[in-house]
């Protein structure tokens, strides 16, 4: 390769020494696409950027990972991965090989912070096509060697259906069944191939569309992730292996959720029940002294709040009870009432109060993941 002219102030960052792409020393340096790497490395490299795509069965487009071949390291192969995703308007973040965030929380436990702090560790929250942020977060991680793809963010609005075949589960066999009974018919689209033998269909939600995140709702094998919720990329490396595109799918295809299956996913509207007061007072009454002081802190903290950051506040304050909730101290149907009153007197809709509790619980019980 012909010597690069990298006089220009441009490939040079003083704020931040990144390991290089190509031999993963840190370097001030940047290429030509703003990555990290040293020059001569970018010199002799002889896996440039435009030769990174795994190859493809014929008529299937271009996928947007590297090979195991092409990089001897899982962390520069997971961030060339990332990088790629991120210019399909797919924005994403480090995962550990455990599949979870890598980098970890700023904050105490059960801070109630969404990303407002400007630091990294929000887990799902700090996804981004951003390529210099990606690098940071990445330089950051270095024990990364997955990364995360964030559901329903423009432009694609992903939906995600996981498919699990293990355990006696069969994903496949259950979408197939549904699709029957619906009427409706699953678009070839992109997907990817886990390592225990499920696929990920990457499905595009219409803008309006709010799709919650469910483990086994629609069928035992299958899993939904939608807003809030992230799936493993492909070129990741898990505890059990590799994630790849599955054979003949075209990473350059996500198709439209078919209408069927939308009106499956998306939650049907419930009435509005609302606390009982009296029932809601003596409830609370017979927590006991500590139980009845958490629960009315938490309460009054939703219902001193209006807009904006009510939701946040909610979904704060049902993470804290959560936790006392999961540890039996407090009654979850008490505490579910409360801050639901709460929750209404801000303002908020009814079944997004339902929402935002259920999922503050799941997170203090540690059941809010991500797909297997």
């Amino acid at each position: 390769m012909a010597a690069l002219d990298w006089h220009d102030a441009a490939h040079y960052d003083r704020a931040s020494a990144l390991p290089c792409r190509h031999c993963g020393s840190p370097t001030l340096l940047r290429d030509d696409q703003r990555r990290p790497a040293h020059k001569v490395c970018a010199e002799t490299s002889t896996t440039p950027t435009a030769a990174v795509a795994a190859p493809v069965p014929a008529g299937t487009g271009t996928a947007f990972l590297p090979t195991a071949q092409e990089s001897p390291m899982d962390w520069q192969r997971a961030l060339s991965a990332a990088h790629h995703a991120a210019e399909r308007g797919l924005a994403v973040f480090p995962l550990a090989r455990t599949k979870r965030p890598a980098i970890p929380s700023p904050h105490p436990k059960g801070t109630p912070c969404r990303g407002e702090c400007g630091r990294f560790g929000h887990g799902v929250l700090d996804a981004t096509t951003d390529h210099q942020v990606i690098d940071a977060m990445f330089g950051r991680a270095s024990w990364a060697t997955a990364y995360g793809i964030a559901c329903g963010r423009a432009p694609h609005h992903l939906i995600g259906l996981d498919l699990d075949v293990k355990d006696g589960q069969d994903g496949i066999a259950d979408l197939t069944a549904l699709a029957e009974q619906h009427h409706f018919t699953m678009p070839a689209t992109a997907t990817v191939a886990t390592p225990s033998g499920g696929l990920h269909h990457w499905l595009v939600a219409p803008p309006g569309a709010r799709i919650v995140n469910s483990v086994k709702a629609v069928a035992p094998g299958i899993d939904v992730r939608g807003v809030a919720g992230y799936l493993v990329g492909p070129g990741s490396l898990g505890e059990r292996g590799r994630y790849l595109f599955a054979p003949g799918t075209n990473p350059d295809t996500i198709a439209p959720a078919p209408d069927g299956l939308l009106a499956l996913l998306t939650p049907k509207p419930t009435p509005a029940v609302l606390p009982d007061p009296d029932r809601l007072r003596q409830g609370i009454r017979k927590q006991g002294a500590y139980a009845k002081a958490v629960i009315e802190r938490e309460a009054a903290k939703v219902a001193a709040t209006k807009q904006p950051g009510r939701g946040r506040q909610l979904f704060a304050s049902s993470a804290a009870l959560g936790v006392h909730v999961a540890a039996g101290t407090v009654t979850e149907d008490v505490a579910f009432d409360a801050l639901l009153s709460a929750g209404l007197s801000t303002g908020l809709p009814h079944p997004e109060c339902e929402r935002t509790i259920r999922r503050g619980f799941a997170k203090a019980a540690g059941t809010l993941r991500p797909a297997a």
